[in-house]
């Protein structure tokens, strides 16, 4: 089950002035020509598209891309936990190209330990624009069985989740995707688990853990409307709740690859985890197979980001 976030993640936030955040939208430039051309392709201003749609594949040069944070996201790099806590770093996210992945591109979340505090480095994207509410969540994401490098067995946590953007809200809200490969907090693993939150602190929760392998690509979705959250995976339902245990704020989308303790030494080891695409449609239950149709639509026309949901 989830751990408890007891420590605030104090989130830095990528500041922009008017004028800059109006540049990269815009992708002004000095340039002429290819140059222009360039960068107005790597900081475009959002194409139109379904109204109440956000869509995002990830094709950005790296962290520090201005059109990654003119498009709400950023690498965390401030303390908290949960897991190893004050370990977050921009190094592990990266932009790959990727054969199998849809459109041959992907966000890559690559965290790394030697079995102690010092050696560990955790990675998490998430967004900024706290604008996301009912509706349906949907990420085709990458989970790892085993390290890319070094010895196996780390209790490493790899995780999609909306959440509140502060963990001592009065009306706290988190909605998990959580796959542990080894298991952790005494429990064995593999395991996927969902958990629907209430409070953070003390920790209120429903959950539901499906016991099975869960390497190599999958489509997670969170559909949360009319007093019901329900989790599904490749469009298999795999839990609901209600009652208490549904949105109440605004969230923002998160993307985690962190480890619960060091549970021993034995040499540097990394951990990949990988997101293809991510789509969110606001107020609406969305089938698998319209998010899926939808989701081609943009590869088919090129579109790498959509927004047209209203402003926060």
């Amino acid at each position: 089950m989830s751990q408890t976030r007891r420590t605030p993640r104090r989130r830095v936030w990528t500041a922009l002035t008017l004028p800059a955040l109006l540049c990269a939208l815009t992708a002004c430039s000095s340039g002429t020509g290819d140059d222009a051309a360039a960068s107005a392709h790597s900081a475009a201003p959002s194409p139109s598209g379904p109204p109440g749609t956000l869509f995002d594949n990830f094709h950005y040069d790296g962290p520090d891309d201005s059109s990654l944070a003119a498009h709400g996201w950023e690498v965390r790099t401030g303390g908290g936990g949960p897991g190893i806590k004050d370990t977050w770093s921009a190094a592990g996210a990266g932009f790959p190209a990727d054969t199998t992945a849809q459109g041959g591109r992907a966000l890559r979340l690559q965290s790394s330990t030697d079995g102690t505090e010092r050696g560990t480095r955790q990675v998490e994207v998430q967004g900024t624009g706290k604008n996301l509410f009912t509706g349906t969540y949907a990420a085709r994401v990458h989970f790892s069985d085993k390290p890319t490098s070094g010895r196996n067995g780390d209790h490493v946590v790899q995780t999609f989740f909306p959440i509140s953007p502060a963990d001592d809200s009065a009306n706290y809200s988190e909605l998990d995707f959580e796959y542990l490969p080894n298991g952790g907090w005494g429990t064995a693993g593999p395991r996927l688990d969902n958990v629907s939150w209430y409070k953070a602190d003390p920790p209120d929760r429903v959950s539901h853990t499906l016991k099975q392998r869960a390497e190599g690509w999958h489509v997670l979705m969170v559909t949360a409307m009319n007093g019901k959250v329900t989790y599904s995976l490749d469009g298999r339902e795999l839990f609901t709740s209600s009652g208490k245990y549904v949105p109440r704020e605004k969230m923002d989308i998160h993307f985690s690859n962190w480890f619960i303790d060091t549970p021993a030494t034995g040499g540097p080891r990394t951990w990949d985890m990988k997101v293809n695409w991510v789509y969110y449609k606001a107020d609406e239950v969305v089938s698998p197979a319209d998010v899926q149709k939808t989701v081609d639509g943009f590869y088919n026309s090129g579109t790498n980001y959509v927004n047209t949901l209203p402003k926060a």
